[in-house]
C-alpha cells in the first residue's frame, strides 16, 4: 500500500535530528564517491532489488539520497525521486540503530528536498509494515485504492 505525506505541513524534524545525533549519526545529503559503500550496503543490509533501485538516485543532480554515518561508516539511507517522480524511498537504516532517530532525520531531509523541489505532496510508495512510524512521524495517510501499487 502506498502513503501520501503533505509536504507544505512537515512536523518539526529537530527531535529525530537531535537523537540521531547523540547516537553519533551525521546524516548528510550522499555524495559521488559514496556510490560503492552505499550501494554495498543496501546488498548486505537489505536486497539487491532495493540497491538497484536506490542506486538511481545518483543518475540525479543533487544526488536525490542521504545518508547517515556512523564511525566512518554507512548505518542508514534513504532516496527519493528513484523509481518514479514524487516518491520517496527506498530507505533503511541497521537493525541495532533502529530507533535511534537516523530513520526519521533521513526521511526528513528527503522530504524537505522534495517539498525544495517544488511538490506539495510526496508518494510513500510500498509501506507494508511501516505504515504507523509513517502516520506518527511525518502525518502520512494511506492513499484509498492503493493496495497494488507500482510495486
Amino acid at each position: 500500500m502506498d502513503m501520501l505525506v503533505r509536504l507544505y505541513d512537515l512536523p518539526d524534524a529537530a527531535q529525530y535530528e537531535a537523537r540521531a545525533e547523540a547516537a553519533g549519526l551525521v546524516v548528510r545529503r550522499a555524495e559521488s564517491w559514496d556510490r560503492t559503500p552505499y550501494r554495498s550496503f543496501i546488498e548486505q543490509h537489505f536486497s539487491k532489488r532495493w540497491a538497484d533501485e536506490a542506486e538511481l538516485a545518483f543518475a540525479g543532480h543533487p544526488i536525490t539520497a542521504f545518508v547517515a554515518m556512523k564511525d566512518g561508516e554507512i548505518a542508514g539511507f534513504a532516496a527519493y525521486e528513484c523509481t518514479r517522480r514524487g516518491y520517496f524511498g527506498p530507505t533503511g537504516v541497521r537493525e541495532e540503530l533502529r530507533g535511534s532517530g537516523a530513520g526519521a532525520a533521513l526521511l526528513f531531509r528527503c522530504l524537505a528536498s522534495m517539498y525544495a523541489m517544488g511538490y506539495a505532496y510526496a508518494v510513500i510508495g510500498g509501506v507494508h509494515d511501516a505504515q504507523p512510524f509513517y502516520e506518527k512521524v511525518c502525518g502520512a495517510f494511506v492513499i484509498p485504492g492503493s493496495e497494488r501499487g507500482i510495486y
